[in-house]
């Protein structure tokens, strides 16, 4: 299990066939271990603590509304569109060389994010770091895989897992006790300490492990890549520009130009020899089915994820430091309940836990916008629960959608269908953010009248000390509404994830018995 813009987002595990033999010596297996833990702490730290962490780099840099959104889209974009060509580079490269490349550029990255002077410098660097991640993330998992023979790999995963958990549960809140203590300066450090975790990874890996043959000489499409990048890089930036008053005009062009290029990645992808998406496993019903309930079930998961810190700190005035529980029961329950769920997901087929499951988070969602719209600032007997509830459906889902997009498929296509599947997740997120907060940004303005706007603050934004009561009022009322529709929306498209996967995810139980199916890497 992984964090979107972590949590959640990377729970869709990248697979690949098992290895018939491991180039580590038994000696050496549990610096692998380490190093893997360690490099994935990278990634969930920056993912979930960044989210908390956004008002105070709002102030800290005087970033915009927009901008705030191209500091989490920058990471996304790049790592959804690079990630499969990452997980090729390991098998050209060499696990090891690979996966201390990744490690070298997050952290390289990261430090420039910790110095960034301003919000486009920040988003650079973001972007960059999100480049490391896309090799970095796919290696994580390989590596053990790699290292560790078939009788010991499913313990070695689950070490793995549980350190996963344990960072994934208790940095949000962590990060949130620190920014509340420290200041809104205190964000760099969520970026600097990368430095010394990935320099004892890289140690780790350079002078206890031997390096790896490499699997596969097969070419790197980074055609694909580029165009991908394009391609959703000028949608998400259309879907943002209507948020910014200054860059309006430029939505429907971008939005057009994304479009375009979206095709023109699919023509290519299809004249590809060795393409990075193969878009022949869409002709499968239930494997495009899975993917179409992942996209809409992600989406919501990452505007909620990214918006409602928003809300609770700049708009209820809410401490980080109590902000940050609100990820402690996604991250726990999904790590608890997860086994369980894959084993009774065999038994009956996933068809009914992924849909029963993105019921329940359509139930959450919906919660929370009854909340906000009715002005109901509870966060421990409100905005707790339902974030307890949206984690249960979480961990209904989690595992029965990988089971049902490795079954959809044979078994030669289960690494590729698994990675697509993962990309899927990241880009329904990257969009979320882009749409969602174009949303917020009208229904905020709209419910401020525009002309009363003046002197108060954008969706998202701190009040200033001093603003008048009245004014201070009509902000929260905004910020409400604004949260209330997006919530909303995201309940809608967790109602028809549900259905999606009603109508097309198989209903017959796993073929295979669980523990016997490729490992998860």
């Amino acid at each position: 299990m992984r964090s979107p813009s972590e949590v959640g987002a990377e729970a869709v595990p990248l697979v690949r066939p098992l290895p018939a033999d491991t180039f580590c010596p038994q000696s050496r297996r549990s610096f692998v271990l380490i190093a893997a833990i360690l490099a994935s702490a990278l990634g969930f730290i920056d993912g979930s603590i960044l989210a908390i962490a956004t008002p105070a780099i709002r102030v800290d840099l005087g970033a915009s509304f927009a901008e705030a959104q191209w500091i989490s889209n920058a990471y996304a974009l790049t790592l959804s569109a690079l990630i499969l060509v990452g997980g090729a580079a390991g098998d050209r490269f060499g696990l090891r060389h690979a996966f201390v490349a990744g490690i070298a550029l997050f952290i390289a990255a990261s430090l420039a994010c910790a110095v960034a002077p301003n919000p486009p410098v920040l988003i650079a660097f973001r972007a960059i770091q999100g480049i490391g991640a896309a090799i970095m993330v796919p290696g994580s998992l390989a590596i053990i895989a790699k290292a560790y023979p078939k009788k010991e790999r499913g313990r070695a995963i689950g070490i793995w897992a549980a350190a996963s958990a344990l960072t994934t549960a208790l940095g949000p809140v962590l990060g949130g006790v620190v920014l509340s203590a420290f200041g809104d300066g205190i964000w760099r450090a969520i970026f600097a300490v990368n430095l010394p975790l990935g320099l004892v990874s890289i140690y780790l890996l350079l002078a206890k492990v031997p390096a790896d043959a490499p699997t596969e000489k097969r070419s790197l499409d980074l055609g694909g890549a580029a165009l991908a990048t394009l391609a959703f890089g000028a949608l998400a930036y259309g879907l943002t520009s209507m948020s910014s008053e200054g860059e309006v005009q430029m939505s429907g062009p971008s939005i057009a130009a994304g479009a375009v290029l979206l095709i023109v990645f699919i023509a290519f992808e299809r004249r590809q020899r060795e393409p990075m998406i193969d878009l022949s496993l869409f002709r499968v019903g239930a494997f495009a089915g899975a993917n179409v309930a992942t996209f809409f079930l992600y989406f919501a998961l990452s505007a909620n994820l990214f918006y409602l810190p928003m809300l609770l700190i700049a708009g209820w005035g809410l401490s980080a430091a109590e902000v940050g529980f609100i990820f402690l029961p996604l991250s726990v329950l999904i790590a608890l309940l997860s086994g369980p769920v894959g084993q009774w997901s065999d038994r009956i087929g996933p068809r009914f836990p992924i849909a029963s499951g993105s019921l329940v988070v359509a139930v959450a969602f919906a919660g929370l916008a009854l909340l906000a719209y009715a002005g109901i600032h509870s966060f421990w007997w409100g905005v707790f629960p339902l974030m307890a509830l949206m984690g249960l459906g979480m961990a209904l889902v989690v595992s029965p959608l990988s089971t049902a997009v490795m079954t959809a498929v044979g078994d030669k296509d289960t690494g590729a269908a698994s990675g697509i599947n993962n990309a899927v997740s990241r880009i329904g997120g990257l969009i979320a953010v882009a749409a969602m907060g174009s949303l917020a940004a009208w229904i905020y303005a709209a419910a401020l009248n525009s002309g009363a706007a003046s002197g108060i603050p954008g969706f998202g934004e701190p009040a200033p000390a001093g603003l008048a009561p009245d004014l201070d009022a009509a902000r929260l009322a905004a910020s409400d509404a604004a949260f209330a529709a997006v919530a909303l929306v995201t309940a809608l498209l967790c109602l028809l994830s549900a259905i999606v996967a009603w109508t097309t995810v198989s209903g017959e139980r796993l073929p295979w018995p669980r523990g016997s199916e490729t490992s998860q890497s």
